[in-house]
């Protein structure tokens, strides 16, 4: 007997993009490990790349993620 109930039918409203289909899907229809969400909006899902570069973006030049050790050890090479 399972601990756990798979589920298989999203909630309508949940928005997710599938990585691996390259689309948007109302509720998840692909593995978690496949997919971005969930988004309150069909919009926020559709842009769920251009929105997780934009913070990668952001990642990469904010300075509180690199201390200025593991900055000085690169240019030193």
């Amino acid at each position: 007997m399972a601990l756990f109930k798979k589920r298989t039918v999203g909630k309508p409203g949940e928005w997710y993009y599938c990585l691996e289909h390259k689309k948007v899907e109302e509720g998840p229809e692909c593995p978690a490990k496949d997919r971005f969400g969930p988004y309150a909006s069909r919009q926020e899902a559709e842009h769920a790349m251009e929105t997780a570069a934009e913070r990668n973006l952001q990642w990469e030049n904010d300075p509180r993620w690199h201390d200025a050790s593991a900055r000085g050890s690169a240019d030193d090479e």
